[in-house]
């Protein structure tokens, strides 16, 4: 690792140009911000002076620093996706000058780092495969981010019921842990379970942004599967109120509060609340136990409500400091309150039902970022994070009942249902990145990432008088280091090399009887290294291609290490996840007088070792749980489709189609000896046949000025799937989820331009019988009304 990151530095580092005062004799400065038309700052936007080999990029917030003689100059300001921009400019002595410009946007391109059709665009200014989801298309609407995530190729949103049900993403045959998440470029591990992006809105973000595969370092992440960033506004408007509230079926409430302020002194001041209740008292249907006899009839399905899932979360989140201050880019105390609460209805598979579980906690969240623009003559940035994560979360399992669907209800031989207890568990995280983006020539930028992570916790038992607190806690730390080397000499093409180093160290209690009555202290520790290579070609005008490589690493997480203390056991002497990816992406944007025309076509291949897989196992008692094992060899190869048109910004249509073939590679059984029965066959519980289509029709002033009316119908596709081996019984109802089509409409009313907006949304209108895990059913039809106020800027 030593010997990459001393040749990359060496290499880049002789590219640098030789110092030079700042304020020379004869020198001027010149610098500020440029600008999109809505005041984003446009990431790496170049600066030429005409007639001289002068010239300078700006960084990622679109801020720059440029040294001229003293004298008249005309400077040519550009950027992908925006008009040129020529201004005549004198500087009359050595002084600095301040100058921001605003370039204004083709119609082909909405942000300077995406061509955009209506709702998803292509990041193109990097070499990594991603997209980008605007969720400014959703504000009015009762949707989440993880529906709006649900619209990026290649991703299969997976929850296990209703409002604040478990959640996981598939993406690109990877599931879970395999797609880390991130807001705002900082982990989101051990934030809590109320924080999860089917329980947050989507005017909490402005856009999300999808990394496949292969990740660049600027993220720190231990990731095979993809990165899911949630990127947050930084418009920092001088005053705005966003609020709304909706109320829909199966007794769901949610409300949004976003307020916030920018002086123009810097001072800047945000809050960000909101929450989510609901009954989830939906119907499903399924075969009931008989309580007498304990025995269940699977030929004999019933139609019951679920009683027993009530769900409610809460969150407010602040941040206040300073922006574009000449000792700090962006200095932000930022302090998040997350509480929740849950009935739990039913384990791992819908067999098993719970009338009395609950769990219930909260996190405590208060954090610090830190970025310094422009340093080193206008050619470093920096940019700092921290922040502390506190966890209580206590699960409540002490009732003498067993409970089918019906209700129904019969005295059990010993209290409790899953295992008996009142637990508490309590969290504590650190997180810490520091990240430094060096450019020694405009064309050359390197840039060194270090994140930091620390997990422990305790368990203590509240059942008898006395609480019982674990004597060995389970404590995780991590530490990932990236180092990159970009290389752009024009907007045609450019590359990117590096390198990551991981290093975990697990310090567990393993038990030292078969009754694990007896524990013992026990630590591991794990070094690797990771690489990779990433390029991007502008072939045609309108043609992209893409392509990059990863020797990437995955460690285990502190679920998979020590389970979550109720229905999933960890395993400490799981073995991290290592992978080859390969990714392939072609992109076409053209516009067509006034439309808009984005085509994808992506190939996808992974070869991964020591692939961590979930399964399901008995627990006794007829109780399951989850498991984690590591499987050997596991091939994934697969293909991307999607398509985006928009005609005169009244009619948006677009789809997208996943192809995933993910094969058991291991020939032989673990031992070596014996020929693996599941050789060649597709991994249980991944869905690799699934897209969906949305169309939506806008008009404006059709019901008087200032009134905007528009329809939205979308729909979701997923082939039948087996949850267990595909050996084990593929024509078995209990072994396979169905293949199923839902249909979703909206409808929504602006008023005043926006400011006041009434939306009605209907879900899943053919009341279709929907599955994502296991035999979990999901909601049926649904209905919801949402009103929404918009204020200020």
């Amino acid at each position: 690792m030593q010997k990459i990151f001393l040749f990359l530095i060496v290499a880049l580092g002789s590219l640098a140009p030789s110092a030079t005062p700042l304020f020379a004799q004869g020198i001027g400065l010149i610098k500020g911000h440029i600008y999109s038309p809505d005041r984003e700052g446009l990431s790496f936007a170049t600066i030429a002076v005409q007639g001289e080999r002068r010239g300078c990029t700006a960084n990622a917030s679109g801020a720059y620093e440029l040294s001229l003689p003293i004298g008249h100059h005309t400077l040519i300001i550009s950027s992908l996706g925006y008009k040129k921009q020529i201004v005549e400019i004198t500087l009359s002595d050595s002084t600095t000058y301040t100058r921001d410009f605003v370039l204004e946007g083709e119609s082909l391109q909405l942000r300077s780092v995406e061509v955009v059709a209506r709702g998803v665009g292509r990041l193109r200014h990097t070499a990594f495969n991603a997209v980008s989801i605007n969720t400014q298309d959703f504000l009015s609407t009762n949707k989440n981010l993880g529906d709006a995530l649900s619209r990026a190729p290649g991703v299969k949103v997976r929850e296990t019921g209703g409002v604040g049900s478990d959640m996981n993403v598939t993406l690109d045959g990877f599931t879970g842990r395999h797609v880390k998440v991130f807001i705002d470029g900082i982990p989101q591990e051990g934030v809590g379970r109320s924080f999860s992006l089917n329980n947050i809105p989507v005017s909490y973000a402005e856009r999300i942004e999808v990394y496949r595969g292969v990740v660049p370092v600027d993220f720190g992440a231990d990731a095979i599967g993809g990165v899911i960033n949630i990127v947050t506004s930084r418009k920092h408007r001088p005053w705005y109120l966003d609020a709304s509230y909706s109320y829909g079926s199966f007794q769901t409430h949610r409300s949004t509060l976003a307020l916030g302020r920018t002086l123009e002194n810097g001072l800047s001041f945000e809050l960000n609340a909101f929450q989510n209740y609901s009954k989830n008292n939906y119907w499903i249907d399924t075969p009931v136990e008989d309580l007498i006899n304990g025995g269940i009839d699977r030929t004999k399905v019933e139609h019951v409500r679920r009683f027993h899932d009530t769900y409610h979360n809460e969150a407010i989140i602040g941040k206040l400091g300073f922006i574009r201050k000449p000792w700090a880019s962006r200095l932000l105390f930022g302090l998040k309150y997350t509480h929740v609460y849950k009935d739990i209805q039913a384990g791992v598979r819908q067999d098993i039902v719970f009338g009395e579980r609950h769990r219930y906690g909260y996190n405590l969240i208060p954090s610090l970022e830190y970025a310094k623009d422009l340093l080193l003559d206008g050619r470093m940035d920096i940019q700092l994070t921290a922040g502390y994560t506190r966890g209580s979360y206590t699960l409540v399992d002490t009732a003498s009942y067993r409970y089918n669907w019906r209700g129904e209800r019969t005295e059990r031989n010993s209290p409790g249902e899953q295992g008996y207890g009142i637990t508490r568990s309590n969290e504590d995280n650190w997180t810490a990145s520091a990240s430094i983006k060096y450019r020694p020539q405009d064309r050359y930028t390197l840039i060194l990432h270090h994140n930091f992570t620390s997990f422990s916790r305790r368990s203590t038992s509240l059942v008898a008088r006395r609480a019982s607190t674990s004597p060995i806690p389970d404590q995780e730390i991590k530490n990932i280091t990236g180092l990159s080397a970009q290389y752009r000499p024009d907007s045609v093409w450019n590359a990117t090399l590096f390198g990551k180093y991981y290093a975990q160290h697990i310090t567990g209690a393993i038990a030292t009887d078969p009754l694990q009555g007896q524990f013992t202290k026990t630590t591991r520790s794990d070094h690797y290294l990771g690489y990779g290579l990433a390029v991007s070609a502008q072939l045609l005008r309108p043609l992209q291609a893409k392509i990059s490589y990863e020797k990437a690493y995955r460690l285990p997480t502190s679920t998979e290490i020590f389970g979550d203390t109720d229905l999933e056991t960890g395993k400490i002497g799981l073995r991290p996840e290592s992978s080859h990816n390969v990714n392939l992406n072609l992109s076409w944007a053209q516009r067509l007088q006034e439309s808009m025309l984005l085509i994808e076509a992506g190939l996808i291949w992974r070869d991964t070792r020591d692939y961590i897989q979930r399964n399901v196992s008995s627990m006794g008692g007829g109780n399951y749980g989850g498991v984690y094992v590591n499987y050997g060899k596991v091939l994934t190869k697969g293909i991307n489709l999607s398509l985006r048109f928009d005609y005169d910004k009244w009619l948006s249509l677009g789809g997208s189609y996943t192809l995933m073939d993910v094969r058991d590679n291991q020939k032989h059984s673990q031992g070596g000896q014996l020929i693996n029965a599941g050789y060649g066959l597709r991994m249980p519980n991944l869905p690799y046949s699934f897209g969906g289509i949305d169309v939506t029709l806008r008009r404006k002033h059709l019901l008087g000025k200032g009134t905007a009316l528009s329809f939205t119908y979308d729909n979701q596709y997923v082939k039948s799937f087996t949850f267990y081996s595909e050996g084990l019984g593929i024509n078995a109802r209990d072994y396979s989820i169905p293949t199923q089509l839902s249909h979703n409409l909206t409808l929504t009313l602006g008023l005043s331009n926006n400011r006041y907006a009434l939306s009605l949304e209907c879900r899943n209108l053919t009341d279709e019988r929907l599955y994502d895990n296991y035999s979990l059913q999901k909601a049926g039809r649904a209905l919801y009304a949402k009103l929404r106020i918009h204020l200020g800027y």
